[in-house]
């Protein structure tokens, strides 16, 4: 009943959302809310020097967005959102929590070696479009920051036919943050992420510091 409730609830505020819109006119203030979702190749860059280029990964991510218009015109506005994200990556970097630290070495022995992560994004914008109140086809160029704090994260990996599983390690740095960039027209955009901070605090691997971070490239899908 509660999902029957909540399904029906989204049906009414997307209606409510697009009659708003046809009732507006050119030249009327207006605001582009929505609900964005995106998928991304991802990988690791800065690794240390002992550790070899990350397998194939990616990165899932869904939230909303509100828009504040600058202008009349609704071409340059500011947004501020709140969404989920996932990481998933295949890599190279044996990680363990041993008697509550964080331990790093080389992955020799190493088989499917994986990360994952869960995160809440808390994304800031600085929009500009081509649109009106009355085209919802344009063309868009969206640039910002986007801030994560992670609630879970789990390293696992398999050596010499044995599974290891390591969750929330206490060398993780939850609070990260970083550079986003998308642009093009209607509903598929090119986007970009680029973190700015490493996800590990305080971490080294043969004496030299672990600034691992990542960057994530793909698509964006804005609705309503």
């Amino acid at each position: 009943m509660n999902k029957i409730l909540l399904f029906l609830f989204f049906i009414f505020s997307v209606s409510v959302s697009f009659a708003q819109k046809d009732s507006l006119q050119i030249g009327d203030r207006y605001a582009d809310d929505q609900i964005y979702a995106s998928i991304s190749y991802a990988q690791f860059y800065q690794q240390p020097a002992v550790i070899s280029k990350s397998g194939f990964s990616f990165g899932l991510s869904t939230g909303f967005l509100k828009d504040f218009i600058l202008n009349k015109q609704g071409s340059f506005s500011f947004a501020i959102g709140v969404g989920y994200g996932y990481d998933y990556f295949n890599h190279n970097l044996k990680v363990q929590e041993i008697n509550n630290s964080t331990v790093f070495s080389e992955s020799i022995n190493v088989n499917s070696n994986i990360f994952t992560s869960h995160n809440l994004d808390f994304p800031l914008e600085i929009r500009w479009r081509t649109s009106n109140a009355v085209k919802y086809d344009f063309w868009r160029i969206y640039t910002g920051v986007k801030f994560l704090y992670n609630f879970s994260n789990t390293f696992r990996f398999e050596e010499n036919g044995t599974q290891f599983s390591y969750k929330n390690v206490s060398a993780y740095n939850n609070l990260q943050y970083g550079f986003t960039f998308s642009a093009g027209y209607d509903v598929i955009n090119l986007h970009v992420f680029y973190n700015l901070t490493p996800i590990f605090k305080n971490a080294t691997i043969n004496s030299e510091s672990i600034d691992t971070s990542i960057l994530k490239f793909g698509l964006i899908f804005y609705i309503l």
